[in-house]
């Protein structure tokens, strides 16, 4: 992939992923060729800010957990109502980086194909 391509990925996408994980997406993007990286630009990544505020309204219900591939912990959240608050609490403040982890995790999993 063409130098222009991995820093346009990384300036739209960048902040979507954990910080300490750039480079190696970097990296990786830079030994693809242009196909797979056509199709690593395409996939569906989650918005950490989107998820915040989800988190914020919906989170009692799991929607926040649903959404992040955990649905067994989603379902006991919704059952437990967030776990009487507590852990909507505490997902409030781990969300987002939850879900920088969850899209590279994405993307190291589309890049192996």
């Amino acid at each position: 992939m063409e130098v222009n391509n991995v820093d346009y990925f990384v300036m739209t996408k960048g902040e979507w992923f954990p910080p300490e994980s750039i480079s190696a997406i970097r990296s990786k993007l830079s030994s693809m060729d242009e196909n797979k990286a056509l199709m690593m630009q395409s996939i569906e990544y989650r918005d950490p800010t989107l998820m915040l505020v989800l988190s914020i309204l919906v989170g009692e219900l799991g929607v926040d957990r649903f959404l992040l591939g955990d649905t067994g912990l989603g379902v006991l959240k919704l059952l437990t109502c967030g776990g009487c608050g507590i852990w909507w609490l505490i997902d409030l403040f781990s969300v987002q980086k939850k879900t920088r982890q969850y899209n590279y995790q994405k993307f190291i999993q589309y890049s192996n194909y």
